[in-house]
């Protein structure tokens, strides 16, 4: 697994090559090559569909041909899909949705990760092929899914009553305790002592200020800042924060920590300034892989739900895009307010519309 994005590129350099040619894309349309599908498409020039190489449409005359490297660009030529490849389409789809949800199931049923190949041969796929069918529907790798499963089951052997964190961490699939601990920081956020006492170790420093958009609070654990909440009553920020982390420690920031909320209240007044802050990133994989694709908006620009389910490789969720940005509990710093819908509108903040808009116009403001 170590190795995937080296045999991701190699496998993909030689796929793809098998059908860079007009001659070898007629010869995988003759022979129906499944394999080909998703490499390119073939459209008809007298009857102005286009179909993939696969589909079970008659096979047409080699001089009516056209094709294109994908289906966009066949529609662009004007071409539109034929009722068969929808067909296919949809079943296509569904037979894929059923081999990656039995992938997640062996991945979950598994004491250790299974490897990619283990993998691929189970959905009867190729590594390459599998991997790329099981990102394009999970919206994560399969060895992304099988980290965040393996957290979601060492956070459950830790609850565990007197269960030791040894049991824990062979329970969880662990085959040593040295790779436990070079994990288990990032899988929890904490030692695996202090998330099986409650959290009780985590030590949280807060405070709350005002700035142009009402009250807002900003709270830094020991690895940086985990929260920056906006609301119009200041208690109302101070439960949320302890509804995030009921177990542990919070402490009010002294006149030191205040000094990061006027850095945090001063980008916001002028987003010019910049915000370079150390962040406590907690979400599951897909989560954060939308957190990091947000921090690499421009200050002043906007995208939509859709490019950004497009650039972090995920174009079929946008949808989990969009429950992702709902999920960001440190605004500004991840800049959710800059995400749109694909028509412009900014409905969908957090933290209110009109904030969302305000800091927009801020932003742009020349």
């Amino acid at each position: 697994m170590e190795n995937l994005g080296t045999f991701a590129m190699n496998t993909t350099a030689s796929v793809n090559s098998a059908y860079v040619t007009d001659d070898a894309r007629w010869e995988a349309l003759e022979a129906r090559d499944p394999a080909a599908d998703g490499h390119f498409v073939y459209a008809v020039r007298t009857t102005g569909v286009y179909c993939r190489p696969s589909s079970s449409a008659r096979l047409p005359k080699r001089e009516n041909v056209e094709f294109f490297d994908s289906a966009e660009g066949a529609e662009a030529a004007g071409y539109r899909a034929s009722r068969r490849a929808r067909g296919d389409q949809t079943s296509a789809a569904a037979e894929r949705a059923a081999l990656v949800a039995q992938a997640c199931r062996l991945i979950e049923a598994s004491e250790t990760p299974p490897n990619l190949d283990e993998l691929a041969v189970a959905a009867g796929m190729s590594p390459f092929h599998f991997h790329r069918v099981f990102k394009a529907e999970t919206g994560v790798t399969p060895k992304a899914y099988a980290s965040a499963d393996r957290a979601r089951r060492l956070r459950e052997e830790l609850s565990a009553p007197n269960a030791s964190v040894t049991d824990a961490i062979y329970g969880a699939g662990f085959n040593s305790n040295s790779r436990f601990y070079e994990a288990s920081d990032q899988l929890l956020g904490m030692r695996a002592r202090d998330y099986q006492a409650g959290g009780t170790g985590a030590v949280i420093r807060f405070a709350v200020g005002q700035c142009s958009l009402g009250a807002i609070l900003v709270a830094q654990s020991q690895r940086g800042i985990c929260a920056i909440l906006l609301d119009d009553d200041p208690d109302a920020l101070v439960r949320d924060l302890q509804d995030q982390f009921p177990k542990a420690q919070l402490i009010g920031g002294d006149a030191e920590f205040e000094q990061l909320i006027a850095q945090v209240v001063g980008f916001i007044e002028a987003p010019s300034m910049g915000l370079n802050l150390p962040l406590d990133v907690r979400g599951t994989a897909f989560q954060e892989r939308v957190w990091q694709a947000l921090r690499e908006i421009p200050s002043g620009d906007t995208v939509s739900y859709t490019q950004i389910a497009e650039r972090i490789g995920a174009p079929k969720a946008v949808r989990a895009v969009a429950q992702a940005c709902g999920a960001n509990h440190i605004a500004v710093a991840i800049p959710c307010h800059r995400v749109v819908r694909r028509d412009g509108d900014i409905a969908g903040y957090r933290w209110g519309v009109d904030r969302k808009r305000e800091l927009l116009r801020r932003e742009t403001k020349v």
